[in-house]
């Protein structure tokens, strides 16, 4: 699967899976080339994750959500990731994007 498709698969797990309201997502793939896991076709991604089903969890117990929820991706697509995750309330309170 291309970085683009990956990317979109990324986006579209996380709508469905945890009805995400809104999605972010930076392939940092090229940045990593000569990496072990970009060798293997396993690509780094920064996402940024706003969800309801984050509300009254703990960061990790958010991160784990998102995990389960591209759990298929993990196996081959996704070599690395880097997540924020945060309910609606706080990311219109901010507007935080992904890397901030």
């Amino acid at each position: 699967m291309d970085h683009t498709k990956r990317a979109q698969a990324i986006e579209d797990a996380l709508r469905q899976k945890l009805a995400a309201q809104h999605v972010e997502v930076i392939d940092d793939s090229a940045l990593h080339a000569d990496h072990l896991g970009a060798r293997d076709g396993g690509g780094h991604f920064q996402i940024l994750v706003v969800a309801e089903r984050f509300r009254g969890l703990s960061r990790v117990a958010a991160q784990r959500l998102v995990y389960e929820a591209l759990s298929e991706l993990m196996i081959s697509d996704i070599h690395a990731l880097q997540m924020r995750t945060l309910t609606p309330e706080r990311w219109s309170a901010d507007k935080p994007s992904v890397g901030s």
